[in-house]
């Protein structure tokens, strides 16, 4: 029974993540790109102004959090595992040219993002308990008007998030301290359950103060290690970047001249880390205090800039380093024991508990942003009353996930969460019009004056 559910699970896997479903992503991407006239590369200096700026007006604008604390609490989920071990399996399986079209991904993906925050701020609405929901089912259903396509979006966002949020996370965390530390991975489960419902349980306004502390610390540690390892081994640098280009358009040095390979893993593995047009970063985005549904589209672009061509470039480098340290070769090793190893031998001693405290506080992070997304989608459904028993089940599951056996998990975790992005895209592309139109307007009023 359980081998024919995975088999089952493992086809459909397949499917969802296959060429059509890329295509789809990063074309609603292109498609955005050009319909916004390169909105994303115009206006990138003012996201980055809007994220890091003091904007004291801001805190009189509707909504929950700060535009800071909703881009963290958007990168609490985001940056993740996928950082460091998706990056080593794009490498491995695609080769280092992967690297390039998980950048090119990336840089269509702002686009996506901008869309998706636009959206959920201009259709967001405030609950029973005056907080405001939105995201992709609100705006699937008061923009598109089609509430059957949002419940649907609903229901896969609730299961995706006892998978990819909770239980596989700390099933990541327990791992990598079983192989550092030694540690049974049920004493590991009772400590990161115990400090995750420390902050799950006050809600929105809770995981964004955690997120705002841990996101920026956990994202800097990671990255200075990194540009360590990169001034160690500046002969390297040049090599390693020439290798990453050539390949990327020959796939000579591992895909055996497959280029299809190398674009396929590349381009899976940059949407699986940053998640745009997966659904996901705008119902934190719809939290946020604003004066304009771009003004939040514009600081949600940043979060993949941020998780894409900083973070991922920094394992993807150094792991492309450590490929021509090694003869051309990455070994028999993949995932985060790849990266936890050409870390170490690149910085010795320093360099694999980079790795370790980055898959520890990664993971973690996650685990808090992704309970946020699951905890509004499954009110979605079926109503603010339900908040605390879905807080309940998600932390319970973070526990389970230390001392189980987790492969079917996986698939329906992987499966569910590339389902979420149908609704979503098909959202974005039939709404690009008012995506656009509020692009327009939030020019022409800060050339007006009425916006700062």
């Amino acid at each position: 029974m359980m081998q024919n559910l995975q088999s089952i699970m493992e086809t459909l896997s397949g499917w969802v993540w296959g060429p059509y479903m890329l295509v789809l992503i990063v074309g609603t991407g292109v498609f955005l790109t050009f319909r916004l006239m390169f909105w994303q590369f115009r206006m990138l200096p003012l996201a980055f102004k809007q994220v890091f700026g003091k904007h004291p007006q801001a805190q009189s604008h509707a909504g929950d959090i700060s535009h800071f604390a909703s881009l963290m609490t958007a990168l609490s989920a985001t940056i993740g595992t996928g950082n460091i071990a998706g990056v080593a399996t794009a490498c491995v399986l695609g080769g280092p040219g992967a690297v390039f079209w998980m950048w090119m991904t990336a840089l269509f993906g702002m686009a996506t993002k901008y869309g998706e925050g636009v959206l959920a701020v201009k259709y967001r609405v405030k609950n029973e308990n005056g907080l405001m929901s939105g995201g992709p089912m609100y705006y699937i259903e008061h923009g598109l008007k089609w509430k059957w396509l949002a419940l649907i979006f609903a229901f896969f966002g609730t299961v995706a998030s006892f998978g990819i949020g909770s239980s596989v996370q700390s099933n990541t965390v327990a791992l990598a301290v079983h192989n550092s530390m030694g540690i049974e991975t049920w004493i590991t489960g009772i400590v990161i359950t115990v400090f995750s419902a420390l902050v799950i349980l006050g809600g929105i306004k809770s995981i964004a103060k955690a997120a705002t502390v841990i996101v920026p610390v956990m994202a800097v540690g990671y990255v200075a290690g990194g540009l360590i390892i990169i001034l160690n081994n500046l002969n390297l640098v040049i090599p390693a970047l020439e290798l990453i280009f050539k390949d990327a358009f020959t796939g000579e040095a591992v895909a055996g001249g497959a280029i299809g390979a190398v674009i396929r893993y590349g381009v899976a593995r940059g949407v699986f880390s940053n998640e745009a047009g997966m659904g996901s970063a705008p119902i934190a985005a719809a939290a946020a205090k604003t004066d304009h549904p771009a003004r939040q589209g514009l600081v949600s672009m940043t979060g993949t800039f941020i998780d894409t061509i900083i973070v991922c470039s920094i394992t993807g480098i150094v792991l492309v380093m450590g490929f021509i340290m090694a003869g051309n070769t990455f070994g028999t090793e993949t995932g985060a024991v790849l990266t936890t190893h050409v870390f170490d031998r690149l910085l010795p001693g320093v360099g694999g508990w980079v790795v370790t405290l980055g898959i520890i506080f990664f993971a973690y992070s996650t685990i808090l942003g992704w309970c946020y997304y699951g905890e509004k989608c499954c009110t979605y459904i079926f109503g603010e009353k339900y908040v605390l028993i879905y807080r309940l089940i998600y932390i319970a599951t973070v526990f389970i996930g230390t001392v189980a056996t987790l492969d079917l998990v996986w698939l329906f975790a992987d499966t569910f969460n590339g389902l979420m992005a149908v609704p979503n895209l098909i959202a974005l592309l039939l709404l690009s019009t008012v995506i656009a139109k509020e692009s327009k307007d939030f020019i022409a009023k800060r050339k007006s004056g009425e916006l700062y």
